[in-house]
């Protein structure tokens, strides 16, 4: 089932030597390293009456893992009442991991793992036999629905490419924190976030029991070593990174034996997906491929590093610059945050002018002095006095029947242009026509 890194007369570079400086991959001008100042809440323990009212009861209608209601250990959506935020709940079965302690344990050790690259862990539920894990929501579902069961367009060539990145990315950091092993590592386990970027879910750095074997995928994609030894060894996660790469490459979830023939027959086109139409160049093709290979090789000292593969998938990246949602077609809402209003912006948003003068003046502004066609604050709001008096007085002239002031007065209210009145138009008409 294996080859030989000569496939495609290309070596595979693998090196032991690894970095000593802090774990920072660069893509896009950003850094995907560890969160030291965002970090979620503290280690969450939940009651289970709490993930219950979540999950209307562990109701089939909020599963969302792959095999449904036949999973080993079933995934549901959940929605916090108190907290309002949404959360996936993993509920292993009551046999699995009958120690308690040891749960908690797995389950904190699994919580500091914190990056950008991995729906993080918020917490766990020990009650009685009941187990479960709870993570971050990823709302956008898992590469398989956007790679074997897209409706409106499949994934673009440059988001798969980021897709691997980033899986690298997440693999490589939990590497460098000493968590090497990731059991069932698969399409599925790849989920996106709100903004459309992939994220690697927590749930996998988990074994699904004590006892119960790691890899529930068909013999046909599981590393050759656990078939013979029935353990999972670091090694073992990048063959199946090797699995992924070959579903970015062909659309379709193919078996590594079946698309390592096709490739020393050089049927390169059989294996790559058709739905790309040109996206993809013969060289990123070739490259991805050759990446792919080499992770799927039997011997595990020829398979490579998530370090090097981080490196060699950086290089082929394409349209650094369009965000996740747009490859995605995800529509994506941008909201403004609410700000509170300084004390200048609230005595604006009431009319307050004696309020804005005297703030004006506290901070010396002196924006009038020296324009000789503007006027200053007390000008204009003595002026604005002037013309609510001659308005008054054209009032009181009108009430009276002394139409010669109420034109006057009106008059002189209108020539000041200060304020304008339909009242003071209408009334002052009829006056005039009548003289």
């Amino acid at each position: 089932m294996g080859a030989r890194c000569t496939i495609l007369g290309l070596c595979c570079r693998h090196s032991n030597v690894e970095s000593d400086a802090p774990f920072a991959s660069s893509y896009n001008g950003e850094k995907c390293e560890e969160k030291e100042t965002v970090k979620l809440s503290g280690f969450r323990k939940f009651r289970l009456e709490e993930l219950k009212a979540a999950t209307s009861g562990f109701s089939v209608d909020r599963i969302v893992s792959e095999d449904g209601e036949n999973a080993p250990n079933v995934v549901y959506k959940g929605h916090l009442v108190v907290d309002g935020g949404w959360i996936a709940v993993k509920r292993f079965n009551k046999s699995d991991w009958p120690d308690s302690r040891q749960f908690l344990g797995e389950a904190k050790a699994i919580w500091q793992l914190k990056n950008d690259r991995i729906a993080n862990l918020i917490g766990c539920c020990c009650e009685g036999d009941e187990r479960l894990l709870v993570a971050e929501f990823m709302p956008h579902e898992t590469l398989p629905k956007h790679l074997f069961h897209w409706e409106n367009q499949p994934i673009r060539w440059a988001m798969r490419l980021r897709v691997a990145l980033y899986l690298a990315q997440a693999l490589d950091y939990c590497n460098s924190k000493g968590r090497e092993l990731y059991y069932d590592l698969n399409s599925y386990r790849v989920l996106f976030d709100q903004d459309g970027n992939p994220k690697l879910s927590c749930f996998g750095l988990m074994k699904n029991s004590t006892a119960e074997k790691s890899y529930s995928a068909n013999l046909a994609f599981t590393p050759p070593e656990y078939i013979r030894t029935g353990k999972v060894v670091p090694e073992s996660v990048v063959y199946s990174f090797g699995t992924i790469l070959l579903d970015l490459l062909s659309g379709k979830h193919i078996p590594p034996s079946h698309a390592l023939d096709l490739m020393r027959s050089k049927k390169l086109l059989m294996l790559m997906d058709s739905c790309l139409d040109g996206q993809c160049s013969n060289d990123d093709g070739t490259e991805l491929m050759r990446l792919a290979s080499c992770c799927l090789q039997c011997e595990l000292r020829e398979r490579p590093s998530f370090r090097s593969l981080v490196d060699s998938l950086a290089s082929l990246q394409k349209e650094k610059d369009v965000p996740s949602y747009v490859f995605m077609g995800i529509v994506h809402e941008t909201t403004t945050p609410t700000q509170k209003l300084s004390p200048l912006g609230e005595a604006c948003s009431r009319l307050d002018l004696t309020a804005i003068h005297k703030m004006l003046e506290k901070v010396g502004y002196r924006d009038d002095e020296g324009v000789s066609n503007e006027l200053s604050f007390h000008i204009w709001t003595s002026q604005i006095q002037e013309s609510l008096n001659c308005r008054k007085r054209g009032d009181t002239a009108f009430s009276a029947k002394d139409f010669t002031t109420a034109i006057a007065s009106y008059t002189q209210f209108i020539d000041g242009g200060t304020m304008l009145s339909p009242t003071v138009f209408a009334r002052r008409g009829p006056v005039l026509l009548d003289e």
